[in-house]
């Protein structure tokens, strides 16, 4: 039988045009083998954490050379012998293809339908790369390397799964018989320079008064919920609301997959865990929940809520822990309120509905809505007061609105800014005895429409 590297001499002298290439068969081949080879050889050394990054490399590098010089008779040039060795260090030490879309600062998601597809999310909007993988086991070999990074693994049994790389981003993967056409890998990026209240302000996404607002409550102790869609900016904004918390204060978070970056210094972080490869040892975020209240703090943040924690998040926003935060998905300030019922149903207790309302009504003080629009950039579009119960219904008011009536520029960019209603919030004399006294004409809305319109954006 012909050794390897006669079949890819074959290949190199057969018609390239044939769709099912012989050349690319014995070439993902001869791939597969270098790499298999090289972490036969190292070893332990990929994962020797007093090796710098370069040296690592270095070493890879070195392995591949010795590698392919082991191959007698390969039919490669100088410029495909240097690509296959980046191509197979790429895979050892990162994530192959993948590599270069993960370091750039602009893309916030990756997202692969398929060793073919890639679609990046890169300054809000999607967009599809040429970027390739070189086939379904090539991909699933880069899946594999991420899960077995924090201990998970998939296969048919658990054909998805949950994970995070290095840098605290979030990994989804879906494995066939689910993934028709797939695997399917989604990769939320984590930002090791989150987005500050400057930031967001010279995005447009609020005004500076809006930001000295939201302060005013945050230092005053009100219990704010951060709503809106996937992708919509949630815990961005929440890492920003939760910065206003005053440094002497002792913070709890909870969170599925550690994204808050607080500064404060007195922070307890606390992340859930799944259940094991026996489906044994699971620790969720309700029990996180009720944990923190044991652990004496001022505040609790959670990173968000989607289950029957929402229940011991409104008994503990209801007993003392004023301050909390949290995020919740949801369309609506509105649609807020309902996704917080659905989810104290599910922590199975047969709850009335207008016992939960109330609960919701006294525990809730503020809601901030975000959303990402048609244009790809993310802005509060609503802040919303919870007034209390009036008969069966937790009323809402507006107090500060995104105007979508100012229509678009030329380039397709939202005009709009966030405009005050007019309306002033009934806990503003609560804030007032604790020494937060709110500007009058900042609920004017025609003060605040021109002081947003001198702004330079």
């Amino acid at each position: 039988m012909a050794s390897l590297s006669e079949r890819v001499a074959a290949a190199k002298t057969a018609d390239d045009d044939r769709p099912d290439s012989r050349k690319e068969s014995l070439f993902r081949e001869l791939r597969g083998k270098l790499h298999f080879r090289v972490v036969e050889e190292l070893g332990p050394t990929l994962y020797d954490r007093q090796m710098s990054d370069a040296e690592l490399r270095l070493r890879v590098v070195e392995m591949l050379e010795w590698a392919v010089d082991q191959e007698q008779g390969l039919p490669l040039t100088s410029a495909d012998r240097s690509q296959l060795i980046n191509e197979i260090a790429s895979d050892v030490l990162g994530y192959g293809p993948i590599d270069a879309i993960l370091n750039d600062p602009d893309v916030t998601e990756v997202m692969v339908n398929g060793p073919n597809s890639i679609y990046v999310e890169k300054l809000g909007k999607l967009t599809q790369t040429d970027i390739r993988f070189v086939d379904a086991t090539h991909l699933r070999r880069i899946i594999d390397k991420i899960v077995g990074q924090v201990g998970r693994r998939v296969d048919e049994a658990t054909p998805m799964v949950d994970a995070r790389l290095p840098d605290g981003s979030r990994v989804n993967a879906v494995i066939h018989p689910l993934a028709i056409g797939g695997p399917f890998l989604t990769i939320r990026k984590f930002s090791v320079d989150p987005l500050t209240e400057e930031d967001l302000i010279r995005f447009g996404s609020f005004d500076k008064r809006v930001a000295d607002f939201m302060a005013g409550c945050v230092n005053g102790r009100l219990n704010i919920i951060i709503s809106g869609g996937t992708g919509s900016g949630k815990t961005t904004m929440l890492n920003v609301v939760s910065s206003y918390i005053p440094s002497t204060e002792r913070i709890a978070t909870v969170e599925d997959a550690a994204e808050l970056q607080l500064r404060q210094n007195h922070v307890l972080s606390l992340e859930s865990r799944p259940p094991n490869l026996e489906g044994k040892g699971q620790i969720t975020i309700r029990d996180l929940v009720r944990n923190t209240l044991r652990m004496r703090p001022d505040r609790i943040v959670v990173g968000e809520v989607r289950g029957g924690e929402a229940l011991d998040m409104l008994q503990a926003m209801n007993t003392g822990h004023d301050g909390s935060l949290t995020t919740v998905h949801s369309n609506s300030p509105r649609d807020t309120l309902s996704r917080i019922e659905t989810m104290v149903l599910m922590a199975g207790f047969d709850l009335p509905i207008r016992a939960i309302r109330e609960q919701v009504s006294s525990a809730v003080d503020l809601i901030i809505h975000v959303a990402r629009l048609r244009d790809g950039t993310r802005r509060v579009t609503h802040i919303t007061e919870v007034e209390g119960m009036e008969g069966d219904i937790i009323t809402l008011q507006d107090l500060f609105l995104f105007d979508f009536g100012m229509g678009m520029s030329e380039d397709g960019r939202f005009l709009g800014k966030l405009k005050a209603t007019g309306i002033r919030p009934s806990f503003s004399e609560n804030l007032k005895d604790l020494g937060i006294d709110l500007p009058a004409d900042l609920f004017d809305p025609e003060p605040f429409a021109r002081r947003q319109s001198a702004q330079v954006w």
